[in-house]
């Protein structure tokens, strides 16, 4: 992989196997939102055709490294704001590993459907990360990594939402995106304390995206040090893609440049995007999304770094649950 060498930090990506006025129309406001992408109709239909069950087993590599600029002191709110899951309830299992460094999940709940591979195509290859579905007014919201949406001035295309992925099958269906968001600061510079990114999905045969996987609750301003589950699809060895992983613990505020959440956590690159939980239960599989996977130090292996859900990701999360 890539590093970025510098004074301040070096940054692997984990994510990407490849993330006006009150008199302004809707017409202006859209020709000048450049944190978001509209995606038409044939679009959709090409994406939806392109992945194949081949394309998905083989997307490659998306490296994402930081520059020191991007690495700043964000002043967090203390307003917490939580929406609530309507994943509905499963059956109890038993006890799981706390805390887990990495390993496959195998206690079913509504974690298993809401969350998925994201596949799209940048710079003319094949890539995928992580997301999940939450709770939103347009029940079709998923939530991601910024830079898998939008990566060194380019939005992502083709880009797919697959629940349950499993190992090039798609049980509940490939879910094109209608629009993909991020936050102004990633969209702006690559800030990693703002890499979060959304899509809508269009609907598939009639149906809305979370009327079939379920949907978690999400929270933001919710603080740090927090007892936290991390999912992802890892692709990078020693994983391969082919399903759904989790890592749990106790987590930190990032002590070195970032003002990230930080976990110990193996998931390597495809588990960007990839849905970070407070309260949550094993037995449900339901929890309150807080962060996303997001990046690694080289120097400091073995510990995954997410961005705090703060004002600006409740934002990006309202402007994308009316879309």
């Amino acid at each position: 992989m890539r590093s970025h060498r510098s004074a301040s930090a070096t940054l692997l990506a984990v994510g990407a196997l490849l993330t006006g006025g009150l008199t302004t129309t809707t017409a202006q406001a859209a020709e000048t939102d450049t944190s978001a992408r509209t995606v038409g109709a044939s679009a959709q239909q090409r994406a939806a055709a392109f992945w194949t069950a081949d394309r998905m087993r083989s997307a490659t590599p998306l490296d994402l490294t930081a520059s020191p600029g991007a690495l700043k002191q964000v002043a967090r709110s203390d307003r917490a704001t939580t929406i609530a899951p309507t994943a509905a309830p499963a059956k109890t299992v038993g006890a799981l590993a706390f805390p887990q460094a990495g390993g496959a999940w195998t206690g079913g709940g509504a974690v298993v459907k809401t969350s998925g591979r994201v596949f799209f195509t940048f710079q003319g290859r094949t890539a995928s990360c992580s997301g999940n579905a939450v709770t939103s007014q347009n029940a079709s919201t998923v939530i991601t990594a910024g830079h898998c949406v939008k990566y060194q001035g380019s939005w992502h295309t083709n880009w797919v939402f697959v629940p349950a992925y499993n190992n090039g099958s798609a049980p509940y269906g490939q879910w094109t995106a209608s629009k993909t968001l991020t936050t102004p600061q990633w969209e702006a510079s690559e800030d990693i304390n703002y890499d979060v990114g959304a899509a809508v999905l269009a609907p598939l045969n009639g149906q809305k995206l979370t009327a079939v996987t379920g949907a978690q609750g999400i929270q933001f301003n919710g603080g740090y040090n927090k007892a936290m589950y991390a999912f992802g699809f890892p692709a990078a060895s020693p994983y391969d893609g082919s399903k759904l992983v989790y890592c749990s613990g106790n987590s930190s505020k990032d002590f070195l440049f970032s003002q990230d959440h930080s976990l110990g956590c193996n998931m390597t690159g495809g588990s960007s995007g990839g849905p970070w939980f407070t309260g949550f239960s094993e037995s449900a599989g339901t929890g309150l999304q807080v962060s996303v996977n997001s990046f690694g130090y080289t120097f400091l292996p073995n510990r995954m770094f997410g961005p705090y859900f703060g004002n600006d990701a409740k934002a990006l999360y309202d402007k994308a649950q009316v879309s």
